[in-house]
């Protein structure tokens, strides 16, 4: 992997794919983010395709969405890469979504460490998988 990048080919963008995730993908919470993902057969070269999501009904302002996206996307991407070994390791594709689900706006610490400790349980959910 080439540092703490996060690249175009990272990003879930298929219809078809967001569809299935939130009709038979897993979920878990990891305050402030609620977690779905899938188990896919992604021909792309990273194991995980990612997106992120903010509630238009909880902030109207897309302001306000888009500043918790960006603190979303950049603690993801600072910590991928332990959870990209560990999935390489384990030949496993992923589609994930981070949904957003506070009802006011945190620090960026605190959407960090939702991440992390997100990271840690879909590392235990795909043991037992």
């Amino acid at each position: 992997m080439e540092g703490f990048t996060f690249h175009k080919e990272e990003r879930l963008s298929s219809q078809k794919i967001i569809g299935e995730l939130f009709t038979s993908g897993e979920s878990f919470l990891a305050y402030p983010l609620k977690v779905v993902f899938l188990k896919t057969d992604l021909m792309e070269s990273h194991p995980i395709q990612a997106a992120f999501t903010v509630s238009k009904r909880n902030f109207k302002r897309a302001v306000k969405r888009n500043l918790l996206k960006r603190r979303m996307r950049e603690a993801y991407r600072l910590h991928k890469s332990g959870l990209y070994e560990e999935l390489a390791a384990r030949n496993i594709k992923l589609a994930m979504m981070f949904v957003y689900v506070g009802k006011d706006i945190v620090e960026y610490s605190a959407i960090e460490k939702g991440m992390l400790s997100a990271f840690k349980k879909l590392l235990v959910k795909l043991q037992r998988i």
